[in-house]
Order: structure tokens, then sequence, then C-alpha cells
């Protein structure tokens, strides 16, 4: 699970091909990408861009409002979010002004899913070097990139559904996370029938990162809603 709290970061795709683009959002997917947002033109991708602020976009050059180059350009007068350009045109005079403007890296199309997933991490890794994935809770620290809890100097190791579920209530630490958004997390598209399943997971969890599980004060039940996390700060 090395560097899969890297994963969690918000990535936008713009292609004005929708079959390209439902491709890309699930090759993201299937590499354990969680937080995907589509746009099929530029107005649309800075409108998403204003309301969600992306922590990486995928842009293709040819758009039917413009081009990627003009949108990138728009995008680096208030954001320095790392871009990817994914694009048919090859030519090195469209690779240099893409880096001109402030790419951080060009892929041509066709691709390998593969090398488009291995250049995603790495654009990801480069940008978010110094983000520690330790996240301090009142008698714990989680480690993100290592998937485990750190509690009065012992390493206990998080299941993957574990990690799953604290991943997306540390995404919306302080805020109630539904049950069916929970169960959404950890099981997919499909999450219907798994509440008693995440009710055994969360009273797996609270033993591991609370000080006293059965008097809970990081991972709060609200009732007849969901949970909510109370993270103090990064480690």
């Amino acid at each position: 699970m090395e560097y899969d709290y890297l994963k969690q970061k918000k990535v936008l795709l713009v292609d004005d091909e929708r079959e390209l683009l439902h491709m890309v959002e699930m090759i993201l997917k299937k590499d354990g990408y969680t937080r995907i947002k589509t746009a099929e033109n530029a107005a649309e991708a800075l409108k998403l861009w204003e309301e969600w602020e992306p922590e990486l976009a995928v842009l293709d050059v040819m758009l039917p409002d413009g081009d990627g180059f003009s949108l990138l350009s728009r995008i680096r007068e208030k954001s320095d979010t790392p871009v990817l350009f994914l694009t048919a045109r090859g030519e090195d005079e469209d690779r240099f002004r893409g880096w001109d403007l402030g790419a951080d890296d060009y892929m041509v199309k066709p691709f390998l899913p593969k090398e488009l997933t291995a250049r995603i991490l790495a654009i990801l890794r480069r940008s978010y070097k110094n983000e520690s994935p330790l996240i301090k809770l009142a008698g714990s620290t989680v480690d993100f990139e290592r998937a485990e809890v750190i509690k009065g100097g012992e390493h206990l190791p998080l299941t993957a559904k574990e990690y799953e579920i604290l991943s997306a209530l540390y995404r919306n630490a302080g805020r109630i996370v539904t049950i069916d958004q929970l169960c959404e997390a950890a099981w997919g598209d499909n999450p219907f029938g798994y509440e008693n399943s995440l009710m055994a997971h969360i009273r797996r969890i609270r033993e591991k990162i609370e000080e006293n599980p059965s008097k809970p004060v990081s991972l709060l039940t609200v009732k007849g809603l969901g949970y909510k996390l109370l993270a103090e700060e990064k480690a």
C-alpha cells in the first residue's frame, strides 16, 4: 500500500472524447484512485476547478472551446496544481510549449495504461513529497503510507478495508460520513448489504486507534447518520 495516500488526491480528467475519458477514469480507478471528476471542454474544466480544487489534472490539447494550452495558462494564473498533458499531438513544438507553460509531463496517445499510472504517481510523488501521511489522533497516529496505526509504541497494521474506511473518514475529517458513503468506499459501486460488516470494521478500527475503544473520542458515531473522525493535525 506504499503511496496509496497519494491516490486519495483529487484528479480532474479533461478530454472531448467521451469514450477515452471513461477509459482513463476506469484505468485510474482500477489502480486505486477514488476521487476523480471529468470534463469534456475547457469551460466545464474551469468551473470544476473553482468548485472542486483538483490536486492533479490530465488535459487534452484539442478541446471544442479552445485548447489545453490556453486552459493551462488560465490555470497557472491561480494555481500550481500539477498537470499532465495526454494528447494525440506529439510534435516537439507542442511538447516544448506545454512544458514552457508549466506542464509537469506530456504523454502522446495511444498510451500504455501502466505507463500512464506510473507517470501520474511520479508527478504526485514529486509534487507532494513534503506532505506527511501521518495523521495525529487523540490516542494514536495513523500512517497512511505504511497502512498502520502507531499507538503506545506498537505498530498495528490496517487491513485493506480498514484502510479504505479510515481514508474516507479522514478525507472528510470533522464532518459526518454516512454509512452508505463508507460502504461505497470499502466495497465499491454495489455497497448495499454491508452495514453489519461496516460496523464490525469500525469496531476493529476503534480498537486500533482509540485509547479506550468503548469510549471513543476520535471516531464518533452520529446516531442514525454515520460516523465522524476528529483528527488533530498532521504529525
